[in-house]
C-alpha cells in the first residue's frame, strides 16, 4: 500500500489539481458601513432672514419717501380743472386750499391748469379766467387760471 502525497487530499481524485485559496471578501474601501445610510444634506434655505429684513427695509423706505412726496404737495399741485378753491391767506400772500364747490367757502373755480411752468401770463389767453395764481411747488411749478365764484 502506498500513501498519498502530503499536499493532496485523499478524497480528491488524482486528476483534479488543487486551486489557490480565495480571500473571503474583497478589500474594503471608504468608511465602514454603519447599518443605516446617511440622508443627504437638507436643501439650502431659499431666503435668509437677512435678505428678508433688507427687503422690508427697502419697501418701508419707499413708502416713507412716497408719503413725504404726496403729503408735501400743495392743493394747487394736486387740484384739477373744475375744482373750487378758498384763499386762507391774503391777496398779497395767498394760500389756496381746495374746497367743495357747493361749500360757502368756495371763492374761485379752476378753469385751466398749467403744470411745470411759472408763466402766469398763460391765463390771459383763457377767456373765463379773471385771476392767475402761480405756485412754486415742492415737486413742480403750477399756474392756475381762476374765475371768481
Amino acid at each position: 500500500m502506498t500513501t498519498p502525497p502530503q499536499d493532496q487530499n485523499p478524497n480528491t481524485p488524482a486528476s483534479v489539481e488543487p486551486t489557490a485559496p480565495q480571500a473571503p471578501y474583497p478589500p474594503h474601501q471608504g468608511a465602514p458601513f454603519q447599518g443605516v445610510p446617511v440622508p443627504p444634506p437638507a436643501p439650502a434655505k431659499r431666503f435668509s432672514k437677512k435678505l428678508l429684513r433688507i427687503g422690508v427695509f427697502i419697501v418701508v423706505a419707499i413708502a416713507i419717501a412716497g408719503g413725504k412726496w404726496y403729503f408735501s404737495q400743495s392743493d394747487a399741485e394736486t387740484t384739477s380743472v373744475g375744482s373750487c378753491m378758498h384763499n386762507d391767506g391774503t391777496d398779497t400772500n395767498p394760500d389756496l386750499n381746495e374746497v367743495d364747490c357747493t361749500s360757502s367757502d368756495a371763492q374761485y373755480k379752476v378753469v385751466q391748469k398749467f403744470d411745470n411752468t411759472s408763466d402766469a401770463n398763460k391765463c390771459e389767453a383763457v377767456t373765463e379766467a379773471t385771476i392767475s395764481y402761480y405756485q412754486q411747488g415742492s415737486s413742480h411749478d403750477v399756474v392756475l387760471c381762476l374765475k371768481e365764484v
